[in-house]
């Protein structure tokens, strides 16, 4: 999984909810996007400490909602390659 694809999707969420008035947690984000609760974790310590995300009120500073909210609408790539089909030897 490429983490900063996981950023770019979790700046679009939380920006998302953050607009409807909703406020996402560490669960509702693990249970939103389907990814590992390990990686969602790391990767919101990791947007904390770049200042995009004060992660004690799971708020976006002014500049992860800048970004997150350009996001939205926008398709972002997959978290997960798609499994390879299994091609016959012939």
């Amino acid at each position: 999984m490429d983490k900063k694809i996981l950023a770019a999707t979790l700046l679009q969420a939380l920006a998302l909810a953050q607009i409807e008035g909703r406020t996402e947690t560490l669960d509702t984000l693990v249970e939103r996007l389907r990814v590992r609760r390990r990686d969602v974790r790391g990767t919101l310590t990791v947007l904390h400490h770049q200042g995009m995300l004060d992660v004690l009120r799971m708020r976006l500073t002014l500049s992860g909602f800048a970004i997150g909210s350009a996001l939205i609408g926008k398709t972002l790539p997959a978290l997960r390659v798609a499994p390879r089909a299994a091609t016959a030897a012939a």
